[in-house]
């Protein structure tokens, strides 16, 4: 299994060192597990011991009420993190579930402890990861505050395909998509009656294409006008993406 997702992602905003590269490498193969489709990797109300990094497949983090109603409130790609710094609480407030078979490395805290003390630049990539996530789950209350169905499920889906292409997951203008309806339904507030009306919208203005589990968007500029989308929250352009080892500006990036 390889990395290139996660240090993909992380020199949009640092760039890392070979010693970096071999460091997260290392903790990325030393303890690796594996779950099937539709399991929960963590359920609510346990002892976090570890955080997760996802090596490939797709999760995500989910609410439930005591009758079963389920409110999905982030989905995990490839080379995320779930949660950097979960460790120091005493019991999962949230459960973390598989939607494809998963694949993941627990990455301990004397991992953490190790990469505080000796690699900076590291440390300021996962503040940059987290800073992120925390600015998605803004854009989620604000789509579930105030956007239409069908800006929730346009929004939704131009999010999830910068964030592939972000981490070198498209092909094209197509990328994997393993949602279900349901698991749309869940994380827009929407019911699946809804969502169904919703994406054959979308199809009908020619603005996605689904066909098995493959998303393809024919003009990305067209879906983020209906889904109202800024991508300014993703942050995907910074200075530090063009800085070298030292911080100072490269001079392939100065020229």
């Amino acid at each position: 299994m390889s990395l290139a997702s996660l240090v993909r992602k992380l020199e949009q905003f640092v760039r890392l060192s070979p010693v970096d590269h071999v460091i997260l490498n290392r903790a990325a193969t030393e303890r690796v597990r594996h779950f099937a489709p539709r399991v929960d990797i963590v359920r609510e109300g346990e002892k976090p011991k570890d955080v997760h990094l996802i090596l490939s497949g797709w999760a995500y983090r989910y609410k439930q009420l005591e009758d079963g109603r389920r409110q999905v409130v982030s989905f995990f790609l490839p080379g995320d993190i779930c949660d950097v710094n979960v460790f120091i609480l005493r019991e999962m407030d949230h459960s973390i579930g598989t939607i494809t078979a998963v694949s993941i490395a627990d990455l301990s805290r004397e991992f953490f402890d190790k990469v505080a003390a000796e690699h900076p630049r590291i440390v300021t990539a996962f503040w940059w990861e987290t800073l992120v996530n925390a600015a998605i789950q803004r854009e989620w209350t604000m789509s579930l505050g105030q956007r239409t169905a069908l800006e929730r499920i346009a929004h939704l889906l131009c999010e999830i395909w910068l964030r592939l292409r972000l981490a070198g997951l498209t092909q094209g203008d197509s990328c994997d998509f393993p949602l279900t309806q349901g698991d749309l339904a869940d994380a827009t507030g929407l019911s699946k009656v809804h969502v169904n009306r919703t994406l054959q919208e979308l199809r009908a203005e020619g603005l996605i294409v689904l066909k098995g589990k493959t998303l393809s968007v024919p003009n990305l500029d067209r879906l983020m006008s209906a889904g109202l989308f800024n991508p300014n929250y993703l942050h995907m352009d910074h200075e530090g993406r063009q800085l070298d080892a030292v911080g100072t500006r490269s001079d392939a990036a100065a020229g």
